[in-house]
């Protein structure tokens, strides 16, 4: 196990910010932490980068307590509100950055070079970081979270100064230091950035970890299977075992809620059993957002 979490808890005076969670990541994931405002996030990837200590509980990364600095040397993070040296260009800062964090003086340039290329700002090392636009930073910013090649990278809303393109880039980006290696933690509420990057999520809300597990898991479950029929009697389906999933009947369509593609099969051979029309079948799985609606729901709110 590469991260995990026993029994954490931050307590703000009588508020607690986080309660007793228990949290793990393997090496390779890309891991999406989701929940409302005020959820816990931040105070949890705090205490998981060890800026804030836990009133109790322990983190643990490969097994050693997160406070060891050979620990650190292997981790990255961007966070949300970061803060640049706007008086230095962006080589001058990485130069900065890679001296902090202890890379050889022979091993610089090229690290400097590959960060900067792969956040596509190669060429503009040169430029004073107060000339760069809010993107330009956040893209620079990125590059010295990765500048070292960690093994474990916290990356927080990295898209929301971005646009379209680069947000692309961003995921881009992430599937390459997935393939890498680099266990990836994001935070962002941008729901559709989540779907298609992370390869496992985890629920906050009120402080407490709600459910985590493999995004499969979560947008499988109750897919709506749609079924084009014609002149459909509905009195074919009097007492059909089935009847408890039926979501929508109507002369033309039955609209299904399955658990899994597996279930499929046997419903569209009933159907045909029955003498049902079959003209077209759709799946409809649901989309993360409807995910996080059921799980969280009005039972969030605004910080």
């Amino acid at each position: 196990m590469l991260v995990e979490t026993r029994d954490l808890s931050k307590v703000y005076g009588h508020n607690p910010a986080c309660n007793k969670i228990c949290l793990s990541l393997e090496e390779g994931q890309v891991f999406g932490l989701l929940g409302p405002n005020g959820a816990g996030k931040s105070t949890l990837v705090k205490m998981l980068l060890g800026l804030v200590w836990p009133s109790s509980g322990q983190v643990l990364i490969k097994g050693q307590s997160v406070n060891n600095l050979a620990i650190k040397k292997t981790t990255g993070y961007l966070p949300e509100l970061f803060r640049l040296y706007e008086w230095l260009t962006a080589q001058e800062l990485l130069v900065f950055y890679a001296r902090s964090y202890g890379l050889a003086k022979h091993e610089q340039s090229s690290a400097i070079a590959e960060a900067l290329e792969l956040v596509g700002l190669r060429g503009r090392e040169k430029e004073k970081i107060k000339g760069y636009s809010k993107g330009m930073q956040q893209r620079l910013a990125l590059a010295g979270a990765i500048l070292h090649h960690p093994q474990l990278l916290f990356l927080d809303e990295p898209t929301s100064a971005l646009d379209p393109i680069g947000r692309r880039d961003i995921r881009d980006l992430i599937g390459i230091l997935k393939k890498r290696g680099t266990t990836i933690f994001l935070n962002s509420h941008l729901l559709s950035e989540v779907e298609m990057t992370c390869t496992h999520l985890g629920f906050i809300n009120k402080g407490q970890l709600i459910v985590q597990g493999a995004i499969k898991q979560f947008l499988q479950d109750n897919q709506q299977l749609v079924i084009e029929t014609g002149n459909l009697d509905a009195n074919l389906l009097q007492g059909w075992r089935l009847k408890n999933k039926l979501l929508e009947l109507t002369p033309d369509k039955i609209v299904l809620n399955v658990e899994s593609k597996n279930e499929v099969p046997s419903i569209i051979n009933e159907l045909v059993r029955r003498g049902v029309p079959i003209y077209n079948i759709d799946i409809n799985s649901r989309g993360l957002e409807e995910v996080f609606l059921d799980l969280i729901g009005d039972k969030g709110g605004l910080s």
